[in-house]
């Protein structure tokens, strides 16, 4: 599994994680295709679900901490999902440059929306975040 498609799946994950409050490994298996059962163990897939939703409560801080007029439960679903993991990488995956975290999730929320809007609204809290984790 490329690391892309990984952020896809986690996104998924973590988007059923909230919608069903299933754990993070039924959310894991749910969302792996058939062709994709090998991946079950993948060691990077595993480490940002897992990751963000044992985070979760530090990284909806920082990110509610980023936004400008708005509140973290205005967010869609899908967005929130984005925004979780892209944290969780930029703040615990150190092999990981934060510029690739961040053009990452503006590519997977344009994906998930077709849409330009929601990929500069994850530039923008992510570039706060950004600054807020460097200091």
């Amino acid at each position: 599994m490329n690391r892309r498609l990984a952020r896809i799946r986690t996104v998924q994950a973590l988007y059923q994680i909230e919608m069903t409050e299933v754990s993070p490994a039924e959310a894991m298996a749910s969302v792996l295709e058939e062709d994709e059962e090998d991946y079950r163990n993948n060691p990077f897939f595993e480490s940002l679900v897992k990751g963000t939703t044992t985070h979760l409560e530090e990284i909806d801080r920082l990110i509610q901490g980023a936004l400008e007029h708005w509140t973290l439960s205005r967010i869609s679903r899908v967005d929130r999902a984005i925004l979780r993991m892209a944290v969780y990488e930029m703040k615990y995956e150190n092999d990981i440059p934060v510029n690739v975290s961040i053009n990452e999730a503006i590519d997977l929320a344009k994906g998930f929306t077709g849409e330009e809007e929601p990929g500069k609204f994850a530039n923008g809290v992510l570039s706060n975040i950004a600054k807020m984790l460097e200091s």
